[in-house]
């Protein structure tokens, strides 16, 4: 058996299930009363999603249409960094909204001084977009899975290699 036992902290999302949630969002914003015949434009981006739409109201419809479906599709909203509005023509807006996918270095630090404040027996160590959490106890892993999953990230946790 071995001495050590561990785990990964990580924030992804399914690429599929986002993309069903914005295949679902685009054919419900066509066939709705409130938009037609107006502009309402999703376009899928590496890393992000552009979305243009005519108006104030109707960004906040096309954003609740989308967050409701990513829900009902398992996707955690604050997978989505909305960025600020921006006019793209006469009457148009522009939104860029963000795909967050990884620990960026900011988030894996402040998981890590928790941890190790919290938790003096484990160790941790950043690997890339991810977070190992090493310790000697399984019961000691849990309590750290458990603390994490009240902590306030700015990105969904998921918990991976547990062994």
């Amino acid at each position: 058996m071995p001495a050590d036992n561990s785990f990964d902290v990580v924030s992804d999302f399914d690429r599929q299930e986002m993309k069903n949630a914005l295949d679902q969002t685009r054919r419900e914003v066509a066939t709705r009363y409130d938009f037609r015949g107006a502009t309402a434009e999703i376009e899928e981006e590496k890393e992000e999603l552009v979305i243009r739409v005519d108006g104030e109201l109707r960004l906040k419809a096309l954003r609740d249409i989308l967050e409701s479906k990513a829900v009902k599709r398992g996707i955690d909203l604050r997978t989505f960094g909305w960025g600020k509005p921006e006019a793209a023509g006469s009457e148009t807006l522009r939104i860029h909204v963000k795909l967050r996918s990884g620990l960026d270095d900011p988030t894996a630090k402040k998981i890590t001084k928790a941890i190790r404040d919290t938790f003096p027996k484990v160790k941790t160590q950043i690997q890339g977009e991810a977070v190992r959490v090493t310790g000697k106890s399984r019961d000691e892993l849990q309590a750290v899975i458990d603390y994490l999953r009240t902590m306030e990230v700015d990105r969904p946790l998921q918990f991976e290699n547990y062994r």
